[in-house]
């Protein structure tokens, strides 16, 4: 069984700390961090939890309580729990590297990754919107697709981390076309959804209220969502995104498009906060993520919640190809 690379993130935030909370358990799935050793040992230390750590060489990797595999990424700078330094920035886009070049030449079955800084990378130097967008550049995919898994929901979104002002600017009935057929390929193939039924949200208040509010519903929405029926999808909207989340509705749905950042995933966040998942879709690997931000103030603390990382390798196991799983 190929290994699962999970990247420890900002390593003043609360990623080490799940990653050795992670370590106190039986894993059924191997499991390798990349991150700084020293990092790992000291934020154990404060958190008072018994940690050995083993060097990973491409071979055999440690499930058993209170052992963890690791792939070295050294920090440039001494790391404390909660506070930021811009020259440890590197070592975090490092150790993404890393972990998704790994994914790309067989090495890792998926990546999974807890949270990093990106104000602190800005600050750094490097140009950075997020994890998403990285992976995409990296693996050279022209169009991803971002999506939230939790409470029994799945929402994608038609735009990702943009201004509001720019959201309509990024919707054209080309990229929202590649996004819908990603979003579909992916639900059948990474998500094993015969025949998947997406829910697509409105752009505007009540969907443009026949273009009284808007007309992107009737220029673009619409007409993409109809050329795409007759290739066989099954799509219903645009819907007013504020009725859109009614059980009644989703018990019928399979996903939930939105069209950007803020319009669905509060939503999702509300019922499924510490237990959600990211889900990058359209790239050549398996990735997920951890549904939550660095927690600074939480870190080495002992008050982190494990539950939404948990979700995530679970999510990413679910993914991964049925040959991976022996």
């Amino acid at each position: 069984m190929k290994p699962v690379a999970l990247t420890v993130g900002e390593p003043a935030g609360i990623g080490p700390d799940l990653c050795v909370m992670l370590a106190q358990t039986q894993r059924r799935q191997p499991i390798v961090v990349l991150g700084d050793r020293a990092v790992l040992q000291q934020r154990a230390a404060q958190l008072a939890l018994p940690l050995t750590l083993c060097e990973y060489d491409g071979g055999a990797v440690e499930t058993a309580p209170r052992r963890l595999s690791v792939a070295h990424v050294a920090t440039r700078q001494t790391v404390r729990a909660g506070l930021l330094d811009p020259a440890n920035a590197a070592s975090v886009l490092a150790m993404l590297r890393r972990g998704a070049e790994g994914c790309m030449n067989g090495e890792f079955a998926a990546l999974v990754t807890t949270p990093v800084h990106k104000g602190v990378i800005n600050d750094a130097g490097f140009a950075f919107t997020g994890h998403t967008e990285f992976f995409a550049a990296l693996t050279g995919t022209p169009h991803v697709v971002m999506m939230l898994v939790g409470a029994g929901m799945r929402v994608a979104l038609a735009t990702t981390h943009l201004p509001l002002r720019a959201v309509a600017d990024a919707i054209s009935a080309e990229s929202l076309t590649t996004t819908l057929q990603i979003l579909q390929r992916d639900l059948i193939h990474r998500f094993h959804i015969a025949d998947p039924h997406i829910l697509v949200a409105g752009l505007n208040p009540h969907a443009g209220e026949s273009g009284h509010l808007g007309d992107e519903e009737i220029r673009i929405i619409e007409p993409v969502l109809a050329q795409l029926r007759t290739q066989g999808m099954r799509l219903t909207g645009p819907l007013p995104a504020d009725t859109l989340f009614q059980p009644a509705r989703l018990a019928g749905a399979d996903c939930v498009l939105a069209m950007y950042h803020d319009q669905g995933l509060p939503v999702l966040k509300y019922a499924s906060f510490g237990a959600g998942v990211n889900v990058t879709l359209g790239l050549p690997i398996i990735r997920t993520s951890v549904d939550h931000g660095t927690a600074l103030d939480l870190a080495g603390s002992g008050k982190a919640n494990d539950g939404s990382l948990a979700a995530a390798i679970a999510l990413a196991m679910q993914m991964i190809a049925p040959d991976e799983h022996v």
